[in-house]
């Protein structure tokens, strides 16, 4: 169900007002009477591993992949892990 507010009402419960859009109700905003917005819940975004797009050819992305370097190559690099 749509629920509309002023924009006066909507500055004074803003934070009331993303919780209830976050937990699914559609929030209208209107002023003087004109609706100019609407608070909706964000999309849920699945979050999985990674995987190649294919634009660079790329089969496999190795699971150390975004692990931090090994000391001895950063220092090959100029930069001391153990200052």
């Amino acid at each position: 169900m749509t629920k509309v507010f002023n924009l006066y009402e909507a500055k004074n419960q803003l934070s009331s007002l993303v919780d209830r859009a976050a937990s699914g109700e559609e929030i209208v905003i209107a002023k003087h009477g004109q609706p100019m917005a609407k608070l909706v819940p964000m999309p849920v975004v699945k979050k999985g591993p990674r995987k190649p797009s294919g634009l660079m050819k790329i089969k496999w992305i190795s699971p150390d992949f975004d692990d931090p370097l090994p000391p001895e190559l950063l220092k090959q690099f100029g930069y001391d892990p153990d200052p």
